[in-house]
């Protein structure tokens, strides 16, 4: 994915931005990576920690949920501009297989982009396969003014 010039934001701009608002993400070392972005897309990689797993060594749903969430986050800021208090107002999840314990990436897109509610899905895989780990969908409220 490339940055396309109709963004509202490059991919550094985003970056930048959601360090800037958002440097918990970050706190204990950084796992959570932006990788691309596009016209209502954007695609992020989760780092391999044990922080992220769970009993039976395997991913925990928190870490996949925060993944989907942020990917989401990323790809609406990268399409409207630096909206830090546009909200999740609903997030759904299908846990589909059990992921080792390795790092996973979310390909985050947008269905809609409207001026108060967007509404995305995220695919989440493992690096070396297609088959889906997580499917997510969810709903934002973007502030009025922005």
């Amino acid at each position: 994915m490339s940055d396309a010039p109709d963004l509202a934001l490059s991919l550094p701009e985003t970056v930048a931005f959601l360090d800037a608002a958002f440097p918990q993400m970050a706190a204990g070392g950084r796992t959570y990576h932006l990788v691309g972005v596009g016209p209502l897309r954007a695609t992020m990689r989760m780092d391999h920690h044990e922080r992220h797993l769970r009993p039976g060594g395997t991913v925990s749903g928190p870490s996949m949920m925060a993944l989907a969430d942020y990917a989401l986050y990323a790809a609406i800021l990268a399409n409207i501009g630096p909206v830090a208090l546009a909200v999740t107002t609903s997030l759904n999840f299908n846990f589909l297989r059990k992921p080792g314990p390795n790092g996973l990436v979310a390909e985050a897109r947008l269905l809609k982009l409207g001026r108060r509610l967007a509404v995305g899905e995220v695919a989440i895989t493992a690096p070396d396969s297609q088959d889906l780990v997580c499917h997510a969908t969810g709903t934002y409220s973007i502030p009025p003014e922005r």
